[in-house]
């Protein structure tokens, strides 16, 4: 896979100085341009939360993070949107490795619907163009309960998966029953499953606003209440990254069980553009799904920046996870954030300035970071 070349190229470059690193994203803060200004100039308003990871290699290639953080607060919350499918998708190849005779180009069926589902396909879906459909048929394969134990064995929690996106049934706690279509041509059934209720969560920040449209479009003049919505912190999404970028800097116990072959398909999938996914490259452009130095332009990316990532976009958030990387120009570095962008303070109206606000800072943030990274 073209990851691992990519890596393993970077074992013979020289490590990472900190001492000329570590201010690179107060730097970037401090920046006079006017995309990240205007931000920087109310960022408590934009609920801005920031992680820049340093990749550190010692002289036999042990790898270590250097994180440096703007506002980091996993008890201030943020609505996490589409970022939950990452660990979906890992998490939907990890139950599929306990099932003998399987592969990530098994097909299964839902109950209720006779099309055949393939898992490689719903996964490429997932990154290539952030789908709601091929996020909901793994989940339905994996549930709420398994992802959320699983989460928490790795000790990646705070985290908490509650419902389902854009779908009408996005709280029922039944998961329907799966029949998986075997490589031996063999069968096997996996009934329904009741999963536990969410517990309201209590943090800062959950509710939000002035007020929200309801399912009738009626303006309701209370905060918007996200105590029973997804929860995955900033600081849990980037350990997500880490874990399956870098296993390797991990215990055991700490790591998604999936085969190698399964971690590089996924890391192909996380930076895979859509016009290669088969995808229409007009409606769907490179920076569709790679927000970072990318999200405010339909230029092409060039074939040597590589960008290992998961988007997120719902109720005015907006937020990114990403491993970036350029052999060429010995760039590498991890980064993720979130900003909100809401000035009515009225949510579920999209009404939201995700794209004067908040592509263009995030855009912005991730050249300038990747500027600073040139050796």
């Amino acid at each position: 896979m073209v990851i691992k070349n990519y890596i393993f190229a970077f074992l013979v470059l020289s490590t990472f100085s900190c001492s000329t690193q570590n201010d690179l994203l107060k730097k970037t803060l401090d920046s006079d341009n006017p995309n990240i200004k205007r931000v920087m100039e109310n960022s408590k308003q934009y609920e801005l939360q920031i992680i820049y990871t340093q990749i550190v290699r010692d002289k036999k290639g042990k790898i270590s993070f250097k994180d440096y953080t703007y506002h980091l607060d996993a008890k201030t919350y943020f609505y996490p949107a589409s970022t939950v499918k990452f660990p979906i998708a890992v998490l939907a190849l990890e139950k599929l490795n306990t099932i003998p005779n399987t592969s990530i180009n098994s097909t299964y069926t839902i109950e209720g619907n006779t099309n055949k589902i393939k898992f490689s396909e719903e996964i490429s879906k997932v990154f290539a163009v952030s789908d709601n459909v091929a996020s909901t048929n793994l989940l339905e394969f994996i549930g709420f309960d398994y992802v959320n134990q699983k989460m928490k064995e790795k000790g990646l929690f705070s985290f908490r998966l509650s419902h389902r996106l854009s779908t009408p049934d996005l709280r029922n706690p039944l998961v329907k029953s799966t029949t998986i279509y075997k490589d031996d041509k063999t069968v096997e059934v996996f009934p329904s499953k009741l999963n536990e209720s969410p517990v309201p969560l209590v943090l800062s920040g959950i509710k939000k606003g002035v007020g929200y449209r309801d399912m009738e479009d009626k303006l309701v003049n209370i905060p918007f209440d996200f105590s029973k919505n997804n929860y995955y912190p900033l600081e849990t999404l980037h350990n997500t990254l880490k874990r399956i970028v870098f296993p390797q800097a991990f215990k055991e116990e700490e790591r998604f069980k999936i085969t190698e072959k399964d971690r590089e398909f996924i890391l192909f999938s996380m930076q895979n553009l859509p016009k290669n996914a088969g995808f229409d490259p007009i409606t769907y452009y490179d920076g569709y799904c790679k927000f970072f130095m990318f999200g405010d332009t339909t230029a092409n990316i060039p074939s040597n920046i590589k960008i290992y990532n998961k988007v997120g976009t719902a109720y005015g958030t907006m937020i990114d996870c990403a491993y970036i990387l350029d052999q060429e120009n010995k760039v590498e570095f991890m980064l993720s954030a979130t900003i909100l962008a809401n000035k009515d303070g009225v949510f579920n109206d999209d009404n939201y300035e995700y794209e004067s606000i908040s592509l263009p800072f995030l855009a912005e943030l991730g050249r300038q970071l990747y500027d600073k990274s040139k050796h």
